[in-house]
């Protein structure tokens, strides 16, 4: 008797426990194979989307690769555009710049050595510049053409790199708790007494 009076007490202490942990466990148990990540908070169940199935690294890489810029636009980052467009611009304009100074100075520097082959101090009708002066500046030019053309080729693989490293970086995005926030800090201190500034505040 004793016996089973015992065990209807412990069945009347532990249905409710049972009923209530039913209760709280989800309609459907979350699927492990997909790629999301599953955050328990008290009773509820909030499911974030990875941002690895939304950003594929090699996706954005291959997009920059065939058209800079567009591996930033895959990777929502609008703002770069500016950065990337504007970049190759000053880059072009250098280029061409100093190529069209070369080409230029290296047409008088053969007239010149056509009218007089051996003479390094005859000067061109038009710019009053000698053959020598001449060697120089063309020297000059393409060299600061081809050192433009390397750096544009820099930006170019720059670019690529920015928008390969961005899309790994969206997964570790996954907190939306996250906070950052800039607020005003007031410390006194026994030694340098009252002290004000700006404190960075990250809450997660």
């Amino acid at each position: 008797m004793k016996k089973l009076s015992l065990c209807c007490l412990l069945l009347l202490f532990l249905l409710p426990v049972a009923i209530q942990a039913q209760g709280v466990a989800p309609a459907t148990a979350p699927n492990t194979a997909d790629d999301s990540v599953y955050i328990e908070s008290g009773q509820d169940t909030v499911l974030i989307k990875s941002y690895a199935t939304r950003y594929d690294p090699r996706k954005a890489l291959l997009y920059a690769a065939v058209l800079p810029g567009l591996g930033q636009i895959y990777n929502k980052k609008y703002w770069k555009l500016p950065l990337v467009y504007g970049g190759f611009g000053a880059l072009g304009y250098a280029v061409g710049f100093y190529q069209k100074g070369y080409k230029k100075y290296k047409a008088q520097l053969f007239d010149n050595i056509n009218e007089a082959p051996n003479n390094e101090n005859f000067l061109h009708p038009v710019s009053e510049l000698s053959t020598g002066q001449l060697r120089t500046i063309v020297t000059s030019y393409r060299r600061q053409r081809d050192f433009w053309l390397i750096m544009t080729g820099a930006m170019y693989l720059l670019q690529i790199v920015d928008a390969h490293v961005d899309a790994h970086l969206k997964e570790f995005d996954v907190n939306p708790n996250l906070q950052v926030s800039l607020e005003p800090l007031i410390e006194q201190d026994a030694v340098l007494g009252r002290q004000s500034g700006v404190a960075l505040i990250i809450k997660f």
